[in-house]
């Protein structure tokens, strides 16, 4: 099974992603902030990385951007509900714009999760 990396300001959506994915068998791994996300991604292995887009102290883009740069083969998935005046399909072509290789705009349900992460690693 996979290592996967939940970076979300919210606890109640890395909750939710937690328990689709341990369901399936992952494990996981979770940041608080974008911050925090991008040192922990850096100090880990991990095959697959959910991050938010709108967080504090380090937003989505820039989080995607510093761990493809130091991990260029690294799988991100971002999600956005929107915000900062952006509404989430904005956010999410950002994110695939700088490198993201899958969006998923909130509220989701288990199958947009696990339909995303099953096409960018396989099924589990």
């Amino acid at each position: 099974m996979a290592h996967i990396l939940l970076i979300d300001d919210e606890q109640s959506i890395r909750y939710l992603l937690r328990r689709y994915l341990e369901d399936e068998g992952h494990q996981v791994t979770e940041a608080v902030n974008g911050h925090e996300g991008v040192q922990v991604g850096r100090e880990g292995q991990f095959d697959l990385v959910f991050t938010d887009m709108i967080m504090p102290e380090k937003d989505g883009v820039e989080v995607i951007m510093e761990l493809l740069e130091s991990q260029p083969q690294l799988k991100i998935i971002a999600i956005s509900g929107g915000g900062r005046g952006l509404d989430a399909r904005f956010n999410l072509q950002i994110a695939e714009d700088f490198g993201a290789l899958g969006t998923i705009a909130k509220p989701f349900n288990r199958e947009a999760v696990m339909s995303m992460v099953n096409r960018l690693l396989g099924p589990s």
